[in-house]
């Protein structure tokens, strides 16, 4: 018998047979192909499950459960404390678990405009050997300027690196192999630098999950049930996901209608976290099923090259944060006030978000004294774009879809792929190509980018042994 547990967020999605019946999921794929991510214990097939957060499993000798049991659950206990003691207690957690676990690694680090790793950067002692990057699309604005400006400022050496056009084509298989088609491939960026990153450490000091840990989900944490479903289901669907879901749903037969069903799971789901608040509530949804079936996903990416410690997904933190009231969790108000009494010279570097804007007074950006600043902002894109006919490239699809030789290998996918037409019709592959070449390149690009995923899948999974 095989005993194990796994952690109340997984870095790493795990497998298990429940049958010998090795039919494929056909709900489960909708549901994919809707958001991206498979629910819950949804795989490709009926015969296989994920298995689940906080959860203690016996295994038999061939693998099959036979016992499973939650260990913990997500909860809503507030203390009465102030932004100051919350923020004090954030410091000695995220500082003691950052020192435990990266205590003689050489760590790479890598940074961005955001607050999740100038959070981490700002925890990480002098001593420490930091190895840090930040990388900018070709033809985009220079993101790496934020990771430069860290770095300068905590004296940790930092590489920048360039994402190329195209790279996903050179990388395709492998990443197919790492992620098993569980998450579309326009995402792992990080797979055009893998030797690059590769050599710059031992330990990967990844940030995800800080943003839905330290803010809020929704303006007010009174709203009904019905209500909390739908935040979750717009904020889970793709632009153009149940449009797809809906045309394959309809095309293999299924019974009923996909948004119905889809809502119906995401009810069902949400009812069995027993916390009132609305906030919180939504919070451990997306804990228990979005981080570790999206998020972890691309996990292996890293996990491939070195191992990965995440501060946000440790269970003390996730502990920790149940306790937090949710109105000193809004606004990211924790990680703030950390970075600024942590070190200054850190909070005083633009917030990207609302560059040139930094921690001190980004809060202006919305008063009536920001309207320039938005005004300018919003110019500026306007005149390059419009005038000047030069727009940056600032989401990922745009430099593995767009161009004629991105469009070669895409379309080779696509179309070209006999076990792929099987799964998916002619007419629906073409349609949805076609709407995103025509009609709305931005609405449509998710479609496409979950069909190349199945496309990959279909020539790779349909009939090899998934065990």
């Amino acid at each position: 018998m095989i005993k194990f547990r796994t952690e109340i967020i997984p870095a790493e999605q795990r497998f298990v047979k429940n049958s010998k019946d090795r039919s494929l999921n056909l709900k489960a794929i909708c549901i994919f192909a809707a958001t991206g991510f498979f629910l819950e214990k949804d795989t490709y097939f009926t015969n296989l499950e994920a298995l689940q957060p906080a959860t203690d499993y016996e295994l038999d000798e061939n693998r099959y459960i036979t016992d499973s049991k939650t260990y913990w659950e997500w909860n809503y206990i507030p203390r009465d404390i102030s932004l100051k003691q919350a923020t004090e207690e954030f410091a000695h957690l995220f500082e003691k678990l950052t020192n435990e676990n990266l205590k003689g690694k050489k760590i790479i680090l890598p940074l961005s405009g955001g607050l999740d790793s100038r959070t981490q950067a700002a925890a990480i002692e002098n001593n420490s050997d930091i190895n840090c990057y930040s990388y900018k699309f070709e033809n985009s604005f220079d993101e790496t300027k934020y990771g430069k400006e860290i770095c300068r400022v905590r004296n940790f050496s930092f590489k920048e690196l360039t994402i190329p056009g195209g790279y996903l084509w050179k990388v395709i298989d492998k990443l197919s192999e790492i992620n098993n088609c569980y998450a579309d491939f326009t995402h792992p960026r990080q797979m055009a630098v893998a030797d690059q990153i590769k050599n710059l450490g031992d330990t990967f000091y990844l940030g995800h999950w800080g943003d839905v840990l330290f803010d809020e989900m929704t303006e007010d944490e009174n709203i009904s049930s019905e209500y909390q479903t739908e935040i979750l289901f717009k904020k889970i669907i793709k632009r153009s996901g149940t449009e797809l879901a809906g045309a394959l749903w309809n095309h293999w037969g299924l019974d009923g209608e996909f948004t119905e069903y889809f809502k119906k799971r995401i009810s069902e789901l949400l009812g069995q976290i027993k916390i009132d608040n609305a906030n919180s509530r939504i919070r451990a949804f997306k804990s228990m099923y979005w981080a570790p079936r999206w998020t972890s996903a691309n996990m292996k990416v890293f996990s491939e090259l070195h191992p990965v410690y995440l501060p946000y997904y440790d269970n003390e933190m996730c502990r920790f944060i149940c306790t937090i009231p949710e109105h000193l969790l809004a606004g990211r108000q924790i990680q703030i006030e950390y970075i600024k009494m942590k070190n200054p010279e850190l909070a005083k570097i633009p917030w990207q978000t609302y560059d040139p804007l930094n921690l001190y007074n980004y809060k202006n950006f919305e008063k009536k004294s920001g309207i320039p600043l938005r005004a300018y902002k919003k110019g500026k894109r306007i005149f390059r774009e419009k005038i000047l006919n030069k727009k940056l490239v600032t989401r990922n699809w745009e430099i593995q879809f767009k161009g004629k030789e991105n469009e070669k290998h895409l379309e080779n996918y696509l179309f070209h792929n006999d076990e792929f037409n099987k799964l998916v019709p002619h007419k629906i592959i073409s349609g949805f190509y076609k709407k995103f070449r025509e009609e709305d390149e931005v609405y449509y690009s998710h479609s496409v980018s979950m069909l190349l995923t199945l496309s990959v899948f279909a020539k790779k999974f349909i009939d090899a042994d998934n065990g």
